[in-house]
């Protein structure tokens, strides 16, 4: 397509509001809070954060007493691990076979705003140097192939009869392309982060947010059969967490895992029970947690009850995912032993666990991960926390959260790669390449930072695209970063929005085959976006560094980090 100039306030007329936007209420942004009470909405992310000069008053501890639970990676991770002995890679192979897969999710390629579900990476020769895998933690009171738990079941979780959405443990799995190692980062719950569509938010809200809207829109569109609405509403809540957590740690997810209550109770006795140490006694009735100190071994049931507590240890949320990673280190520890790898009954035991209680995408190619981890050893399997700047920091709507610094959290996963180097991306461009493509690219600044279209612009060319128009976009039009085209399943475009970051594509009628706008609002952090901080506290694109309101407590000390090697397990708080 031949460049044709045109003033850019065609492009601003084309896209006015009322001229076919890409997008309308409620998919722009306007939803309901999850946390906030009926009527009172989320501004779009140009709203400026209102001031708070206190911490809110703790609420009652019986009003926030709901399942607290680990969702353990090892429940995955452990049984890939088992292809150490010609046994476990026997267990692996059924498993494979039996385990719940997910076909609708987009990983890899939504994440870059594509159309259609990318191939999953060959194991070992991931583009940024690493295999990334989501483990979620869901509050279910069914199995993963979607039997309900019997009322035996359910006691032995000691959960109660109620369930939420929310994702209280989330963890990103950081293997390197070598498979030298693996480390579990966990997410606390609270983590503020701000998500285009939802605003600012906890980052254990983003499941259940999407979910909801989605399971009202289909409602709204006449959408009649429950099953249904379950399962395009789940879908929608695990593809939003996913780019989630894409924007917040910097990684490409490439793939997801998700693990039920049950899998937890089961996995935990069908390895005999697993070792733990307390630096003190504890009593908690929240969670039923009732252990003297020193070193001993939990069943399932009272391992479950040890790692949701969090009432009344030092550093709340924090020595609760230390729980966590203790339990996990040890657990991975037990697996690896001969008398788990050598005994079949516990080898069909979590087979069973496994299967009844993991769900993980439909591309996964567990064989070939299992081969990937097949020299990896307890020591090696280590476990971390994302770095925060506070625990007591307040949100928008006065609620207590934990802020972060999403470049120390970029920083942090890329030392996770140690001396390894990324793979050289084939399609990575440089400012001597000649255009790769015939796209005519029109940039929009939706942000109050000055220049920002025209640092974009100047970025998208060096890609080798071809610049059109360069503007303002109206005010109040563009809530989120975008690139909108007529057709959003042209490959060039889908190549711009995944060059630019991770940017969703919209379509956009008005727009002619062979061009494409691109929407810089206030939550991009794409090229150019890395900019030092300027006066007013932003890094550069509008939208500041770190959510919410810091805390007056000095950040935490870093959170020491647990492996699956020694002899015994970490004493813990």
């Amino acid at each position: 397509m031949q460049p044709h100039p045109r003033p850019i306030i065609y492009l601003q007329q084309r896209f006015a509001p009322g001229a076919a936007p890409a997008c309308s209420p409620p998919a722009c942004g306007h939803r309901p809070h999850p946390t906030t009470p009926p009527g009172v909405f989320v501004a779009s992310p140009s709203r400026p954060v209102r001031d708070i000069h206190a911490a809110p008053v703790p609420a009652n501890p019986a009003a926030q007493s709901g399942p607290r639970f680990v969702r353990i990676l090892v429940a995955v991770l452990a049984v890939m691990v088992l292809a150490v002995s010609g046994a476990g890679w026997a267990t692996v192979g059924r498993i494979s076979e039996d385990i719940k897969s997910d076909s609708a999710l987009h990983l890899g390629e939504e994440i870059a705003g594509g159309g259609g579900a990318m191939k999953a990476p060959v194991h070992g020769e991931a583009a940024d140097g690493a295999t990334d895998i989501l483990l979620v933690g869901s509050d279910s009171r069914a199995d993963a192939q979607g039997n309900p738990l019997t009322p035996e079941e359910i006691a032995m979780l000691r959960a109660g009869d109620e369930q939420n959405d929310n994702t209280d443990t989330i963890m990103v799995i950081r293997v390197p392309n070598d498979g030298s190692s693996a480390t579990a980062i966990s997410i606390p719950r609270d983590t503020y982060i701000h998500d285009p569509k939802m605003g600012n938010l906890k980052i254990n809200g983003v499941y259940s947010s999407y979910k909801a809207a989605k399971a009202t829109q289909l409602v709204e569109q006449g959408v009649t059969d429950q099953q249904t609405i379950d399962e395009k509403s789940t879908e929608a809540g695990r593809a939003a967490l996913i780019r989630a957590i894409s924007r917040l740690t910097g990684v490409t997810v490439d793939h997801y895992a998700e693990i039920g209550l049950l899998g937890f109770v089961l996995l935990t006795d069908a390895v005999g029970g697993v070792d733990v140490c307390l630096n003190n006694a504890v009593y908690d009735e929240f969670s039923q947690a009732d252990f003297p100190a020193g070193v001993q071994t939990l069943g399932g049931p009272d391992a479950l009850s040890f790692v949701r507590q969090r009432h009344g240890l030092p550093r709340g949320d924090l020595d609760r995912i230390t729980r966590q990673q203790a339990f996990m280190a040890s657990l991975v520890n037990k697996v690896l032993s001969n008398g788990t790898l050598s005994s079949p009954a516990k080898l069909s035991s979590l087979a069973d666990a496994v299967r009844r209680s993991v769900i993980i995408d439909q591309g996964w190619d567990i064989m070939g991960f299992a081969n990937q981890l097949q020299n990896l050893a307890g020591g090696k399997v280590k476990f971390a926390t994302i770095p925060v700047t506070s625990i007591d920091g307040v949100g928008d709507y006065g609620e207590s959260v934990v802020t972060v610094s999403v470049p120390e959290i970029h920083a942090f996963f890329k030392t996770l790669l140690g001396s390894q180097s990324p793979s050289p991306s084939p399609t990575a461009p440089t400012t001597t390449e000649a255009p790769r493509k015939t796209l005519e690219v029109h940039t929009l600044n939706a942000t109050t930072t000055s220049g920002l279209a025209g640092r974009v612009a100047g970025a998208v060319k060096n890609m080798g695209y071809p610049i059109g128009e360069i503007g303002n976009a109206p005010d109040g039009l563009y809530t989120y970063s975008q690139v909108l085209a007529d057709d959003t399943t042209d490959p060039d475009v889908i190549a711009l929005a995944k060059d630019l970051g991770g940017l969703p594509v919209e379509q956009a009628q008005s727009l002619e085959p062979g061009e494409a706008v691109i929407a810089v609002a206030d939550d991009y952090t794409g090229p150019k976006s890395d900019e030092p901080l300027s006066a007013d506290g932003t890094t550069g694109t509008g939208t500041p560094s770190v959510i919410g309101q810091p805390g007056e407590a000095p950040a935490p000390p870093t959170t020491p980090v647990i492996d699956g090697g020694g002899n015994g397990p970490r004493c813990v708080n």
